[in-house]
């Protein structure tokens, strides 16, 4: 499924029909580029779950957690470099009773459930190939990749939302 967010309010609003949807157990991970929306997209998140915490990128603190309808544990995988480094967050024993949000998290937490939401967002880029310098006006694109039946799940609750950015209604 992939959908045009037109504004970074946009972004804000998938974010928050996601978390509006989302289940403790949920796993969503954030893909894209620097500036992508990822932390926007996971404050709109934390507003679906009614969390009243300012949600920041937790860059340098590596993961977050979030008071809400259900605890947000928010994880900047970024600087993680090894397994050990990942363990250490012990994010399997929160899963199950959180929902939980991974930026840069593609190649490092897909062995913690066989369902999650994977969303990859986009920005243009330039005639060079390049990324563009970017105002809250922009488009960008989220391609949702469903993986198991909760991720399908979400993703199908996220669209009844949000169906008119949809421009393609695809799931996988």
């Amino acid at each position: 499924m992939k959908l045009v967010a037109p504004t970074v309010e946009d972004i804000h609003r998938v974010g928050r029909a996601l978390g509006e949807s989302a289940q403790p157990g949920d796993l969503v991970m954030l893909n894209g580029p620097l500036g992508a929306g990822k932390t926007t997209m996971t404050q709109g998140i934390a507003d679906g779950l009614e969390v009243t915490d300012h949600v920041s990128s937790p860059t340098f603190v590596i993961a977050q957690i979030h008071p809400g309808k259900y605890d947000l544990v928010h994880v900047d995988a970024y600087r993680l470099t090894s397994m050990e480094e990942l363990d250490a967050l012990d994010l399997d024993t929160s899963l199950a009773d959180s929902v939980t949000v991974v930026e840069w998290g593609s190649g490092k937490v897909e062995a913690l459930t066989g369902s999650r939401l994977e969303i990859d967002i986009e920005r243009p880029t330039g005639a060079d190939g390049g990324h563009v310098e970017l105002g809250a006006d922009e488009p960008r694109t989220l391609t949702f990749r469903p993986v198991g039946p909760r991720g399908s799940a979400l993703a199908e609750a996220v669209y009844a939302k949000v169906a008119d950015l949809a421009v393609d209604r695809r799931v996988g």
